[in-house]
């Protein structure tokens, strides 16, 4: 049997090119080698959009036309919304008891999106608890392998630590997932600053024009300390080449570019339109597949229905091993 992956993101906005650098180049290269389960995690994103449950609803069919216009091939690849998988919750339910609020709330990637959202004192339980509920989303689809970005990475080590904590009081019966890095740990957003992140609004999205990429790029942070074209710059730590080197295949170019910059030889404006004709080049595809599929919602709703059908028999599979190990399957009541 082929080994499983789980991942997948939160349906709150469209996909953006940090993506694409991290977890879903991975998921589009390994889903011919892979049972890929993509995750539209729809009732984590409510942990902090309670209050606007539409933005999260209207974004699943968003990300579904991401999927695909990235590469995501539904024939491959199962994509599955979280919603819809009621085996989930339960599991959540019974890992709560296996790990302490003091140690989710030392996670790292806990802590610093409290920090971003700016809860203080007031952190949703379900938000601080979400640790677990992503557990159970690995877990309920047994998967070996999980593709994240390296700020996930204390997620699934959370998972790790529940699984060997379950298999230790009630015996192996939960699968141990790897965490699988991609090629760039992090990309920055368009104003160097922090990563590229929806709520910051320093992204450049899958869906984006050519006219809006062309826009975004030109707008980039690149090197404070440069007055004049003709000054020598600096590329280690500058937005633009390091998109450059993760978005331009014409790596002759790239080293071209670098060598002139560092000498006062090329201007911003010149490294800036070469970079935007890169992405939207490595774009201009997936702008294709995600119009297509646009254009037939009747096929969005069928991949929809056919990932929960099969989401919901791989799970109830695995939470019956687990109410087995747990002695609550109550054979007596069937």
């Amino acid at each position: 049997m082929k080994k499983r992956i789980l991942t997948g993101d939160r349906p709150s906005g469209r996909l953006h090119l940090g993506h694409l650098v991290g977890s879903l180049a991975n998921r589009v290269k390994l889903q011919d080698e892979y049972d890929q389960f993509v995750l539209i995690a729809d009732v984590q994103a409510l942990t902090d959009n309670y209050e606007n449950p539409e933005k999260v609803a209207g974004s699943v069919r968003d990300l579904v036309l991401d999927y695909v216009g990235a590469g995501i091939d539904p024939q491959k690849s199962t994509i599955v919304l979280q919603s819809q998988i009621p085996a989930i919750a339960e599991l959540t339910v019974f890992y709560l008891n296996m790990v302490s609020l003091n140690r989710v709330l030392r996670n790292p990637t806990v802590k610093a999106e409290i920090e971003q959202k700016g809860f203080g004192d007031s952190i949703p339980a379900g938000f601080a608890m979400y640790p677990v509920s992503q557990a159970a989303d690995i877990t309920a689809f047994e998967a070996n392998l999980v593709p994240v970005g390296e700020d996930q990475l204390p997620m699934i080590e959370q998972t790790r630590e529940i699984v060997r904590k379950f298999n230790n009081l009630y015996g192996g019966t939960l699968t141990e997932p790897e965490a699988l890095l991609g090629n760039y740990p992090r990309l920055v957003g368009l104003d160097g600053k922090s990563k590229m992140s929806k709520s910051l609004g320093n992204s450049i999205y899958l869906s984006d024009s050519p006219e809006e990429v062309n826009k975004k790029v030109a707008s980039m942070f690149t090197d404070p300390t440069r007055l004049k074209p003709t000054d020598p710059g600096h590329v280690e730590g500058n937005p633009v080449f390091i998109y450059h080197e993760a978005f331009n295949p014409n790596k002759e170019e790239v080293a071209d570019l670098k060598a002139r910059y560092k000498e006062g030889k090329v201007g911003d404006v010149e490294v800036k339109q070469k970079l935007a004709v890169a992405i939207n080049n490595l774009l201009e595809p997936m702008r294709l597949r995600r119009e297509a599929l646009a254009g037939n919602p009747e096929k969005i709703e069928e991949i929809l229905r056919d990932g929960i059908r099969k989401g919901r028999e791989v799970s109830e599979s695995v939470l019956k091993k687990v109410k087995k190990a747990m002695k609550i399957d109550y054979e007596f009541l069937s």
